[in-house]
């Protein structure tokens, strides 16, 4: 009995040693299995944290290095009734498949995914948390509608007041990058303008609403168009390419200066003074530009004169390979004559020897 005990004892524990190394096996695939649908998840948690930024690919304006050589700060206001800008107010109201740009920044900025800053008194620009707008507060200041169920909130279409923004204040920065010997114009900030008429319809009142950073807003403008053409709506680009290439026109209204002044503030009542005031700071920014590299007039003057004396030169060079090669053939066909003659008289000296 006690072998038979024995006998059975060691085969249920050779079956048991048998059998484990593959219930480990199962259960470390199990385990793998796991943890590989756990980084997965983890790792899609990770991706919903990146910032939109690093998720999307898009065409943005070169970043512009704080320690530039040169640089010029300046404000435009940006007309939507010139031609040049009119695509940023197509359409007047979203419809279901276009919206100005007013509307998608309207949008992002309710849906928490721009940040905007209010736009203070003296005109510049803010970006602390303390100069943050909250949307609830910017839609009750306005007296824009909205229906709130819970915590979500409807806005509809017809209620944003995308028909009376009309221009834009535009932030512009000019500069040279001297690490890559470059020049670029680069937008920094915009600003909406709510352009109303007054409780008695005499004239407009304007409304700069807030500010938005430029950077913050390029991943989104990436996904947006703009119509550039009257004649051929398909015509069309992106609105970050819009602003990146300069597509924009618009009166320079202020400068950073030392004094804080506006250009209204230099030139008064004077209309053509305040002309002559934007052209002069239009003319600088250019004149930089041109003569980045040195004076290119001057430089024609110069290359025209070089290549004048190389002509010069050029016709002389070849008016003396002209003299010089006439004097070598006479010289040649003395030397051949010669040999001639004298061989010639050497045959007749030995016929009369003969």
């Amino acid at each position: 009995m006690k072998r038979i005990f024995l006998i059975l004892f060691v085969s249920v524990v050779a079956i048991s040693a048998s059998a484990q190394p593959a219930v480990r096996r199962n259960q470390q695939k199990t385990n793998t299995a796991q943890t590989t649908t756990g980084q997965q998840k983890n790792a899609q948690k990770a991706n919903s944290g990146l910032s939109l930024r690093a998720q999307l690919s898009y065409p943005a304006q070169a970043a512009m290095n704080e320690d530039v050589v040169w640089r010029r700060d300046i404000y435009r206001e940006i007309d939507l009734n010139e031609p040049s800008n009119s695509g940023l107010y197509y359409p007047e109201e979203p419809t279901a498949d276009k919206q100005n740009l007013f509307s998608y920044l309207f949008k992002l900025m309710i849906t928490g995914k721009i940040r905007v800053y209010e736009y203070r008194l003296d005109g510049n620009e803010s970006f602390t948390d303390s100069a943050r707008v909250k949307p609830l507060e910017f839609l009750d200041n306005y007296g824009i509608y909205y229906e709130r169920n819970g915590k979500s909130m409807h806005i509809d279409n017809s209620d944003i007041p995308s028909r009376d923004v009309k221009a834009y204040y535009l932030k512009e920065s000019a500069y040279y990058d001297q690490a890559s010997a470059t020049f670029h114009k680069k937008v920094v900030a915009l600003c909406p303008i709510m352009i109303r008429q007054d409780d008695f319809g005499d004239s407009d009142q304007r409304y700069p609403l807030f500010w938005v950073k430029y950077d913050d807003l390029a991943p989104f403008l990436a996904k947006q168009t703009v119509m550039t053409s009257d004649v051929n709506n398909a015509a069309t680009m992106s609105a970050d390419d819009y602003f990146t290439l300069n597509k924009y026109q618009g009166k320079i209204y202020k400068t950073t200066n030392m004094l804080g002044r506006t250009l209204h503030q230099v030139a008064g009542d004077d209309a053509d003074k305040l002309t002559a005031e934007q052209k002069r700071i239009e003319a600088e920014i250019e004149a930089f530009e041109k003569n980045l590299f040195g004076n290119q007039a001057r430089k024609d003057s110069i290359d025209s004169l070089r290549t004048a004396q190389d002509s010069v030169k050029k016709s002389r060079k070849t008016a003396r390979k002209t003299t010089t090669g006439g004097s070598s053939v006479r010289k040649t066909k003395t030397s051949s004559a010669s040999p001639k003659s004298s061989s010639s008289a050497r045959v007749s000296a030995r016929r009369e020897r003969h």
